[in-house]
């Protein structure tokens, strides 16, 4: 836990009697600053955030009142503790500074002792939430580290000589998240691509996220079709599965040697085809129920013919969803028309050019869920034998 020495105070007042008798108070046990009023206060704050602020009310230009709204409004500086030191001593001032957000009230001509007890209480307690949060920080960080080294590495590896180009991504809106994908080669001519997403976020959604990844690794060189990858793994978490939790998922399965691709789909996004010639378009709508709540999931699976240059791609709600600052959606007329314009030369600039677009269209607006993308191009001149 921080050092209480090592803390700073900001102190705001527009009487410099009553700044010069809390500096002189204070300065021998914590690092102090100063501001003459509301607006000096907030550019102090925003520069470098203290670690309590000693507020005055009645100020001209930005009252106390608007400085502390203002502290609570924003997300960098909304848990820093705010004490009013004032001569408004109202119980409707009083409820109003609470109200407001404020952590504590004193009014004046105050006890020097009270102020500096009160003061080392709100300190103390800010030292002792922050060593918390840096606690768990490291913790999501060390389990973000751990899910990411889940994900498969080095596709290419999976796919050598098969004549699929793959590429895959995943951006979790937390540290950690629910989204998953795998890419594995189940025999010299099938391949198995598959994108899912669990219900929730945080660390429910990537423990359950992880127990399916290992589940969809067994079921696919257990089962040939993908609709019996998808039942199995759905069977499985229905076992252990006390929070009723779910995940959505994409299975592709590549037949090199009949060209083909099969897909089942458990209550995911249907996939897109980017085709020669063709605008693009969706194919293989979901055909079953989402895995995990329910045995017996009578998921289907649907195949088409390869042509030379194809490009499956399958896709998380983070992309379709994704809000932009007027809290507009991508949504799936934007994807269509984005890979229209920018299909991209391989499977790499097809996956660049929709995360490039749902950043633009989201322009800084906060993440609001998982993104993960996977795209395959089947181009058989690329095939060994």
């Amino acid at each position: 836990m921080k050092d209480l020495s090592e803390c700073r105070i900001l102190i705001v007042d527009d009487i410099k009697a009553n700044v010069d008798v809390l500096v002189q108070s204070l300065r021998s046990d914590y690092k102090l600053s100063v501001a003459l009023d509301g607006a000096s206060a907030l550019r102090s704050v925003e520069k470098n955030p203290p670690d309590l602020v000693l507020l005055d009310i009645m100020m001209p230009g930005i009252d106390g009142y608007e400085v502390c709204r203002r502290l609570r409004a924003s997300e960098q500086t909304r848990d820093i503790p705010v004490m009013f030191l004032t001569s408004l001593e109202d119980v409707q001032d009083k409820a109003r500074g609470f109200e407001i957000g404020a952590n504590d009230y004193l009014t004046k001509p105050f006890e020097i002792l009270e102020v500096k007890a009160r003061v080392r209480s709100l300190v103390r307690a800010k030292a002792y939430a922050d060593a918390i949060r840096e606690a768990r920080e490291m913790e999501l960080s060390i389990a973000r580290e751990i899910q990411m080294g889940i994900l498969p590495s080095d596709l290419s590896s999976c796919t050598a000589g098969t004549g699929l180009d793959i590429h895959a991504l995943l951006e979790p809106a937390q540290q950690v998240g629910g989204d998953l994908y795998d890419v594995l080669r189940a025999g010299d001519e099938r391949i198995v691509a598959v994108l899912g997403d669990v219900s929730g976020k945080g660390i429910p959604a990537s423990l359950f996220m992880a127990v399916t990844m290992t589940l969809v690794r067994s079921m696919a060189r257990q089962y040939e079709r993908p609709e019996d990858i998808l039942r199995h793994v759905s069977d499985e978490l229905v076992t252990q599965n006390p929070r009723k939790m779910f995940v959505t998922m994409g299975c592709l399965v590549y037949d090199l040697k009949s060209r083909r691709v099969t897909c089942a789909n458990a209550g995911h996004n249907p996939v897109v085809l980017l085709r020669q010639g063709q605008p693009p378009q969706f194919v293989f709508p979901s055909t079953g129920m989402v895995a995990g709540l329910f045995p017996g999931n009578a998921v289907s699976g649907e195949s088409l013919e390869l042509e030379a240059e194809d490009t499956l791609v399958l896709f998380s709600d983070g992309v379709t969803e994704a809000f932009s600052r007027d809290e507009e959606l991508f949504g799936n007329e934007r994807l269509l028309g984005q890979l229209a314009d920018e299909p991209g030369r391989n499977a790499q600039e097809t996956v660049s050019s929709i995360l490039q677009a749902v950043r633009k269209h989201a322009s800084g607006a906060p993440q609001s869920d998982d993104i993960s993308i996977v795209a395959v191009r089947y181009s058989p001149h690329g095939r060994t034998s």
